[in-house]
């Protein structure tokens, strides 16, 4: 049997390797964007006083954390279409259903990551903000959100490579992502060593470039974070 390099790398260079690695990577993007769209009021809204903001995001958060990630695509895809009649329609594709599924799981862990990055800003910003005269959404946009994005940049990149990896779900629901792709190739020819070593290298270039770009983020934002105690010594 062996290893044939051949196949290897015919399945490394075929078109329908690349598309669905492509797809995996859109897949990924947009529903981490969304997961962030929907985290950061839910995150503002737990740092609020009052119980009435806190309980609905609460139980939001523990709700989509506690549900298995492969049950929820299979809830978006197959029982909801039985509850609502318009989710049996042409329009509902598995890439949607997969970035519904996807994006609500991922703002729950999102949610977690804002709420401690905002409050790892010291209130004495704030106040500072204050007394500068600024109003709550200036002080919010100009004091507080770039400090907190800073705190929140190296857990959120992680969250977004493992929701790369978690795309490979998506395969139960028929979407032609970079696995559903493999495993199509492997039933047809049954080389699997070959295909799924494929897989793995379309894998590790994105989330190896992903650490790159994580690498490169963290350290212009450490740079402008030291530049002004360096001109404060001087």
């Amino acid at each position: 049997m062996g290893f044939d390099t051949a196949v290897f790398w015919g399945a490394l260079t075929s078109a329908a390797f690349a598309r669905g690695a492509a797809l995996t990577l859109a897949l990924a993007a947009l529903a981490h964007a969304a997961a962030i769209v929907i985290a950061i009021p839910l995150a503002i809204l737990l740092r609020r006083p009052g119980r009435r903001w806190r309980w609905p995001v609460v139980a939001y958060v523990g709700l989509f954390r506690a549900i298995p990630t492969l049950l929820l695509l299979l809830i978006v895809w197959n029982a909801l279409p039985q509850v609502l009649p318009a989710l049996r329609e042409p329009w509902f594709t598995p890439f949607l259903a997969a970035f519904v599924a996807l994006a609500l799981n991922e703002a729950a862990y999102q949610v977690e990551i804002n709420r401690a990055a905002l409050a790892a800003v010291d209130e004495g910003q704030i106040a500072a903000g204050d007394a500068l005269g600024l109003k709550r959404w200036q002080t919010f946009r100009l004091i507080v959100l770039p400090q907190a994005v800073r705190t929140a940049l190296p857990p959120t990149v992680n969250e977004f490579i493992t929701l790369l990896k978690l795309t490979s779900l998506a395969s139960v629901i028929s979407l032609q992502e970079l696995m559903t792709v493999t495993q199509i190739t492997v039933a047809r020819t049954f080389q699997f060593a070959e295909h799924y070593a494929a897989a793995l290298v379309y894998y590790l270039v994105m989330v190896f470039g992903l650490m790159a770009l994580q690498a490169r983020i963290e350290r212009r934002f450490a740079w402008s974070a030291r530049a002004p105690a360096a001109s404060r010594r001087a």
